[in-house]
């Protein structure tokens, strides 16, 4: 039995380091100096002339294209003053630009508008800039800002052209919709919950219908449904969210929104890190881990602490490694919200078992060599083998096993199994941290798995797979050689037999 272990609260991860930090000039009406009247200028002109800025571009000799955004500047004026620049020019600015080509003028432009006080921009010079512009998604008021720090400015032009593609033009529209109606929102008479549901029931709207113009009988559609929920928006709930097996790649859209919606998060031990960088940065983070031989929380205390929070009005997420459904106890939780009255729905995930074939490359189910596939857990409540398996269907050689909590009992149970009628040369896959970057895999038989698992001695959660589905993975080639496609996401010990 494993030692008690009472519910904390998990410590925010820090920011990882920061090339540049990502903030936005808000330019309406301010003047801003730009020296130079290069087309790389223009092009800057452009950009502040959209924000709004009132545009000073003090150059001798003006490009083309400097002429022409000048004549046609896209929301601001753009006002050409044929000379060179002033230090007198950076008083009164809000930012200060400049194109040059001498390192020396650009180093004396950039001294003059510090001295000044006035934020500082060099085309092209990193070395002379106290802030760089990157590349622009223009969904405005959603701007979507890019930068590499200058390190690989092609990459942040493909990163820019995959958003472009991804993200609608017609969000934009809603985000103007929602700076209209935010007021009108605010002076509802809705709680900060029912707020809070207004914006997400606007946002899946906005999502399924980015191409239509918004009317101001959405805003009157939306409010009533928000109102429709009544009480029950004030109301915690509690969500079992699937983290799957630790990819976060896999996580699903819907478990993304949960994460980002939720108040307090119940995290379980074997759900990967990175899972929560997806979750909304205010929740709170609480650690209510169950491993098997380690200190674990009790299930009755995670119950309680789920139901008490959600009764205190909390959206609470239950985040478990996989899929909730299978082996992740979600029918007690899900019993103990319905008899406190508490609003329950699930999220599923991938599984462990999907995770781990698909990054082999494997079919549980090859239709000529198997016909079911079927989970097992090896450890019951006791710590032990559980003393009710099938072994029938455990030796039946058309069916694929899946083996979750395998550590501790997994050569008591291949013995049983064998015993049983299960050949030994049966292929078998011990998988740990499926689908993550420490993924390793040790392939051998029924006979020998559990010896090479104790000799490859994994960190982190393992399952097993045993069939003759396994059989084209366990092949030498397919196990021991680097080019392997299935298997170069993970570290491989041992051989097939």
């Amino acid at each position: 039995m494993s030692a008690p272990r009472t519910p904390t609260e998990a410590r925010e991860p820090r920011m990882g380091p920061l090339a540049r930090l990502p903030v936005f000039f808000a330019l309406a009406g301010k003047r801003v100096v730009l020296a130079g009247g290069t087309p790389a200028a223009a092009w800057k002109a452009e950009l502040l002339s959209a924000a709004g800025a009132d545009v000073d571009v003090l150059a001798s000799e003006l490009s083309d294209e400097m002429l022409a955004v000048a004549a046609d500047p896209p929301q601001s004026a753009i006002v050409v003053h044929l000379r060179g620049w002033e230090a007198s020019d950076f008083a009164g600015a809000a930012i200060a630009v400049g194109a040059f080509e001498d390192d020396e003028e650009a180093k004396r432009f950039a001294s003059a508008a510090r001295k000044a006080g006035v934020p500082v921009n060099v085309i092209d010079k990193p070395a002379f800039c106290d802030f760089s512009f990157g590349s622009i998604v223009n969904r405005s008021p959603l701007v979507i800002g890019i930068s590499t720090d200058g390190a690989a400015p092609v990459f942040a032009q493909a990163v820019r052209a995959k958003l472009e593609a991804l993200i609608p033009r017609g969000f934009a529209n809603w985000a103007e919709a929602a700076r209209r109606w935010r007021r009108d929102v605010k002076t509802s008479g809705l709680s900060f919950a029912g707020r809070r549901k207004f914006w997400q029931i606007f946002t899946a709207h906005a999502v399924t219908h980015p191409d239509r113009e918004p009317a101001p009988s959405d805003f009157d559609t939306l409010l009533a449904r928000t109102r429709d929920q009544g009480a029950a928006v004030d109301h915690g709930s509690v969500t079992l969210v699937g983290a799957g097996p630790g990819d976060p790649e896999l996580l699903t859209l819907r478990a993304v929104r949960a994460l980002q919606a939720a108040d307090v998060i119940l995290i379980d031990d074997l759900v990967a890190p990175e899972i929560l960088d997806f979750a909304r940065r205010e929740a709170k983070k609480m650690l209510v881990g169950k491993t098997g031989g380690a200190p674990s929380c009790k299930q009755d205390e995670i119950n309680a602490l789920m139901v008490s929070l959600a009764k205190a009005g909390k959206r609470v997420v239950r985040l478990k490694g996989g899929d909730p459904m299978i082996f992740g106890r979600a029918g007690e939780e899900i019993a103990a919200c319905r008899a406190a009255g508490i609003a329950v729905e699930v999220v599923p995930g991938i599984s462990a078992a999907q995770g781990a074939a698909s990054r082999l490359g494997l079919s549980l189910t090859h239709r000529k060599l198997a016909r079911r596939v079927q989970y097992l857990t090896a450890h019951a409540d006791n710590g032990r083998l559980p003393a009710d398996i099938d072994w029938a269907s455990l030796a039946d050689p058309s069916t694929t096993t899946v083996v979750y909590m395998p550590k501790r009992t997994l050569a008591e149970l291949a013995a049983t199994a064998m015993a049983r009628g299960l050949a030994p040369d049966t292929p078998a896959f011990a998988v740990a941290n499926a689908t993550q970057p420490q993924q390793q895999v040790i392939a051998g038989t029924t006979a020998d798995i559990a010896v090479r698992l104790d000799e490859a001695a994994p960190e982190g959660p393992v399952l097993v797979m045993i069939g003759r589905a396994l059989a084209e993975a366990a092949q030498p080639s397919a196990v021991d050689g680097a080019e392997a496609p299935p298997l170069q996401e993970g570290r491989v010990s041992a051989r097939g037999a």
